[in-house]
């Protein structure tokens, strides 16, 4: 425990202010989770305000202990969005995995995303399955999505600050890909990947 002195006091402060915002947050989030329709786990913790939508004949489902930071002051790296969890296709599958954790994470599902456990999501970053619009003007026109492929995240992996990991993606358990990349096909598991689109840089370690 700090000692209570002026050097300390703007941070102890700081802290029991955001224990409040914190508890406000997250049982506006498990109302909000509940009106949509989406299975949220035990223990989950929202910092600020998350946005969810789930179209009706989907799912989102997520683990257990899950951390949603969409707020400005939950995060210092530099959040500038809220967190968002979302289907945007018939019959679309948004699995999430336990012990994860986000910071102003979007995250938009029109067929099939799956997360596995102990993500690390760094601020900014974004995960979905579809173009959101089509490529051919003509087709863009008519509406639509465009073109989707399923996404999924094995164990364990980090995504650095303003990662896009788009349709078709795959990373391996293990893995964490560089901050700025943009992640468009397979990354196998125990590596450090980068850039645009993301390639294999060196494999990891294990500690």
């Amino acid at each position: 425990m700090r000692p209570l002195n002026r050097d300390s006091l703007p941070h102890l402060v700081r802290c029991a202010w955001e224990l409040v915002r914190f508890g406000v947050s997250t049982s506006r989030a498990r109302l909000n989770a509940a009106w949509w329709g989406i299975e949220l786990g035990p223990a989950c913790e929202f910092y600020g305000t998350s946005v969810m939508r789930r179209l009706p004949g989907t799912r989102i489902v997520v683990g257990a202990r899950c951390k949603f930071r969409s707020a400005v002051w939950s995060n210092l790296a530099g959040i500038n969005r809220p967190c968002i969890l979302a289907t945007v296709g018939e019959g679309a599958v948004l699995t999430i995995g336990d012990d994860c954790g986000f910071s102003g994470t979007a995250i938009g599902a029109a067929q099939s995303i799956t997360i596995g456990a102990r993500l690390m999501a760094g601020v900014n970053t974004m995960i979905s399955d579809t173009d959101w619009h089509p490529v051919d003007p003509a087709s863009r026109a008519a509406g639509g999505l465009g073109s989707s492929a399923p996404v999924t995240i094995g164990d364990d992996v980090w995504l650095g600050a303003n990662v896009l990991v788009l349709k078709g993606a795959r990373i391996g358990a293990g893995s964490s890909i560089a901050a700025n990349s943009v992640v468009t096909g397979e990354i196998p598991a125990g590596v450090l990947a980068g850039g645009v689109p993301a390639r294999v840089i060196r494999t990891l370690v294990a500690s």
